[in-house]
C-alpha cells in the first residue's frame, strides 16, 4: 500500500484526491497546505474548467501540514503529489526527491528547461521516480487513436488537427494563472496538453510556426515535420464561461479518420474509407485515475511501460517554449 501526501489542495490537488481515494493499491496519509482558505474550501464545490476533482475532502484521519518540511520528517509518505502552482514545481520536487519520496508533479513541469533538468538530476540522484502529470497521454480516446495509428491498420497519418478551447481560469485564490512568470501563460498550462500530445504521437518536430494574440491567451501552431503529417494545435482562454470547454482532435490517415470532441455525441469515433463509422472499445478511467495507477505500479516496483518520462516532459518543456518564441518574434523556430 503506497502511502501519499498531497502538497497543495486547489483544484488540481482535489482532482488527484479523488483519483487517490478511488486507488485500491494506495491510502492519502498526508495533505500539505500552507493556504487556510483552500483547507476552509475543501468541504464546498470545486472551481475549474473541467468535472472531475473532488465534491468534498474529508480530512478524517489524515495528517495536515502547513510545512513541507514537517511533513516529509513525519516519515508518513512514500510518495507525493505535487499540485501547486507551477513556479514551485522545481523546488518543491527537488526538496521530495532528496527526502527520498517518490513524485508525480502536475504539468507543466517547469517554466523552463533548466529547472526541468535540475528535477530530472535530483531523480536520477536520488533513484526515486518522478512523473510528470501529463494526463492526456493517458486518456483513453487519445489512447486508443495513438495505438490505432501505431498499428497502421488504416495506413500512415496524413494530418491531424487539435483543439483546446477553455474560459480564462480565475479560481486560484490570487489569480495566479494570470501571472506569466508564474504560471507560463496559457501556453505553458492548457496548450501544452495538445504540443505534449504531438509530440508523443509524432515525435518531436523540426520547426514550429505559431501566431498568437498578443498575451498569448489563443495561440495556434503548425508543427513542421518534413516528411509529414501536416499537424495543427490550437487553444484558447479567450472563450466565454457559458461555453464551457472543449478538447477534441480530428486525426486523417491514409484510409480512416479518427474523430474525438467531447461536446459531440458519439464523442469518439473511427470513419474507415470502406465502411461506416464506429467507436471502439474504450478503456475505463480517465486520465487522471490512468496516470495514477500508472505511477503507483512503477512505485510498487511493477514493470510498466514509458508512458511518459521525465525527460520527455522537459522536451515538451523546450517544444511549448519554441512555439511562444515563434509568436512572439513572427518567424519559424527550429527545434
Amino acid at each position: 500500500m503506497v502511502r501519499v501526501g498531497i502538497v497543495g489542495l486547489g483544484f488540481m490537488g482535489r482532482m488527484h484526491y479523488r483519483c487517490w481515494k478511488a486507488s485500491p493499491d494506495a491510502t492519502i496519509t498526508a495533505i500539505c497546505e500552507a493556504n487556510h482558505k483552500a483547507l476552509e474550501a475543501a468541504t464546498q464545490a470545486p472551481k475549474g474548467n473541467v468535472g472531475g476533482a473532488a465534491d468534498h475532502i474529508d480530512l478524517t484521519g489524515i495528517a495536515v501540514y502547513s510545512d513541507l518540511n514537517e511533513l516529509l520528517a513525519s516519515g508518513t509518505v512514500d510518495a507525493l503529489s505535487i499540485t501547486l502552482p507551477t513556479f514551485l514545481h522545481p523546488d518543491t520536487t527537488v526538496h521530495a526527491l532528496k527526502a527520498g519520496v517518490h513524485v508525480l508533479c502536475e504539468k507543466p513541469m517547469a517554466l523552463n528547461t533548466a529547472e526541468c533538468d535540475r528535477m530530472v538530476a535530483a531523480a536520477d540522484e536520488s533513484g526515486k521516480i518522478l512523473q510528470i502529470g501529463h494526463c492526456i497521454r493517458f486518456w483513453p480516446e487519445y489512447v486508443v487513436a495513438r495505438d490505432l495509428i501505431q498499428s497502421g491498420a488504416y495506413g500512415k497519418p496524413i494530418a491531424a488537427t487539435f483543439r483546446r478551447f477553455s474560459s480564462q481560469p480565475n479560481w486560484s485564490p490570487d489569480n495566479w494563472f494570470a501571472d506569466e512568470d508564474r504560471s507560463g501563460g496559457q501556453p505553458l498550462d492548457l496548450h501544452i496538453h495538445d504540443s505534449d500530445y504531438v509530440h508523443y504521437l509524432f515525435g518531436m518536430p523540426e520547426s514550429v510556426s505559431s501566431t498568437a494574440d498578443v498575451p498569448l491567451s489563443y495561440i495556434s501552431t503548425q508543427y513542421h515535420y518534413p516528411a509529414g503529417p501536416a499537424v495543427v494545435a490550437e487553444s484558447t482562454w479567450r472563450m466565454t464561461p457559458s461555453f464551457g470547454f472543449e478538447m477534441s482532435f480530428n486525426i486523417v490517415l491514409e484510409r480512416a479518420a479518427i474523430i474525438f470532441d467531447v461536446t459531440r455525441t458519439p464523442s469518439f469515433r473511427v470513419c474507415p474509407s470502406d465502411g461506416p463509422a464506429f467507436t471502439p472499445e474504450i478503456p475505463p478511467g480517465d486520465g487522471y485515475t490512468r496516470e495514477i495507477a500508472h505511477f503507483v505500479r512503477a512505485v510498487n516496483g511493477e514493470p510498466v511501460e514509458p508512458v511518459v518520462t521525465a525527460r520527455d516532459s522537459r522536451e515538451t518543456i523546450r517544444l511549448v517554449l519554441a512555439e511562444k518564441q515563434s509568436a512572439r518574434e513572427g518567424r519559424r523556430v527550429s527545434l
